[in-house]
């Protein structure tokens, strides 16, 4: 049950993706915070489950770190693993470009804890 929930947000993301874009010159930060609301909830900070973390007003570089290290599998956890799938095309290729991913950490990081 926990899997099927786990791929059923995952999709979601996707679906959030694909309809708002993921260039950072297309979509702000809030644009693209909408993939995150799927599991970290729409504040950042009511995740869908307790396990996932609250997200919201993180440190702008460790967001960013964290992203690229679940991109590039140095995290591969049940969660990240999910999540991965939401970042990287199942070929490999980043969803979202560096500037992308910059625009969201600073998003994140500006969000109340």
């Amino acid at each position: 049950m926990k899997k099927q929930f786990i791929v059923a947000a995952a999709v979601s993301a996707v679906l959030v993706i694909t309809a708002f874009g993921s260039t950072a010159s297309a979509a702000s930060g809030k644009r693209l915070f909408m993939t995150c609301t799927a599991c970290h909830g729409k504040d950042g900070k009511t995740p869908i489950m307790p396990t996932y973390p609250k997200i919201a007003g993180q440190n702008k570089a460790y967001v960013l770190q964290q992203i690229k290290d679940i991109m590039s599998g140095k995290r591969a956890n049940g969660q990240s693993i999910a999540m991965k799938g939401v970042l990287v095309t199942p070929t490999g290729e980043p969803r979202f470009s560096d500037e992308d991913l910059d625009v969201l950490a600073d998003y994140v990081s500006k969000l109340a804890p």
